[in-house]
């Protein structure tokens, strides 16, 4: 069905350094402009920017979080050359005159990251220009998807189960309901090898990996992610996307300052192991023998190579 409309509806989706909106950037702008027209199919315009992360107080440009470039593949160097979101913005801001908006969960994140942008250009760059998405209609597509197709343990039991289940809400009746849910989506969508590669294998540990894996996470409020080696990383505030080890080596203050935070126990405890490690380390490393190259190198540092 077309949609009817009275005036151009700009769908649109980006790409990010990361997702705290405060401090990351776009760095993949891409917009859909449908166009009504008169007694036929709507004219659709698309547009795509791929932009320089700018960091406008230090003159530089923004770092990729290392899990953001594993979502979207787009590196540092993939943008070091392309234009900044000041660079294009009259461009945008003309793209998008006149349009109401449209997204996939773009009102949690894509717009108020776009509106971060924009606000940025505002304060460092052109104090005038004038863009106020707060004054353009916003339809989420998730958002009807979730109200018309809900997502909860009800509507999965009915979904895998073919029926309600009595006593919704209460912890025992819910947890009955899930194991039931999980044996439906097993037969559902069986695995075999050769005929099913994509169905769900009826192993704990790959059905950990698969509903879970995907998101890595030293601690479970997410303030320590892990790269694909596995290395732990800051995943908020001004480190983020410092490694532990580099945080602990440039600001051992701050493993302190996460400890009298507020954060969940857990995220503190996992602070306080991985300090207790790089103490451990600097310890063992500073009591170890000296290598004859480092002994050498004392010698020269003291009188110029010689003994005596």
């Amino acid at each position: 069905m077309e949609l009817q409309l009275k005036r151009p509806l700009l769908f649109f989706d980006i790409e990010s350094t990361g997702l705290n909106i405060s401090s990351d950037s776009i760095v993949e702008l891409s917009f859909v402009k449908i166009l009504p027209t008169e007694g036929g199919a709507n004219e659709t315009v698309i547009k795509t920017w791929r932009l320089c992360p700018w960091d406008y107080e230090n003159g530089c440009q923004k770092k990729m979080d290392p899990g953001a470039q594993k979502v979207h593949g787009i590196s540092d160097d993939d943008v070091k050359d392309c234009p900044k979101f000041q660079d294009v913005v009259a461009d945008i801001g003309q793209f998008m005159a006149d349009c109401d908006l449209a997204g996939f969960n773009s009102a949690k994140f894509d717009l108020p990251m776009l509106a971060e942008e924009f606000e940025r250009v505002r304060t460092y760059c052109h104090k005038n220009f004038k863009m106020d998405l707060h004054d353009k209609k916003m339809v989420d597509v998730q958002n009807i998807f979730h109200q018309r197709e809900p997502r909860n343990l009800k509507a999965a039991h009915i979904f895998y189960c073919g029926c309600d289940f009595e006593g919704a809400h209460g912890a025992e009746a819910d947890t009955v309901a899930t194991y039931e849910v999980l044996k439906g989506q097993l037969d559902r969508y069986p695995y075999d090898k050769e005929t099913s590669p994509d169905g769900l294998q009826n192993d704990v540990d790959w059905l950990a990996q698969y509903s879970t894996g995907a998101r890595k996470v030293l601690d479970y409020a997410g303030r320590i992610s892990l790269t694909a080696d596995d290395v732990p990383f800051v995943n908020f505030g001004k480190h983020k996307g410092k490694t532990l080890r580099q945080v602990w080596e440039e600001d051992p203050s701050y493993f302190d300052w996460v400890d009298k935070g507020d954060f969940t126990l857990d995220t503190k405890r996992q602070f306080a192991k991985l300090k207790e490690q790089y103490k451990a380390e600097k310890e063992a490393k500073s009591n170890s023998p000296a290598s004859d190259e480092a002994l050498q190198g004392l010698v020269g540092k003291f009188n110029g190579g010689k003994l005596f």
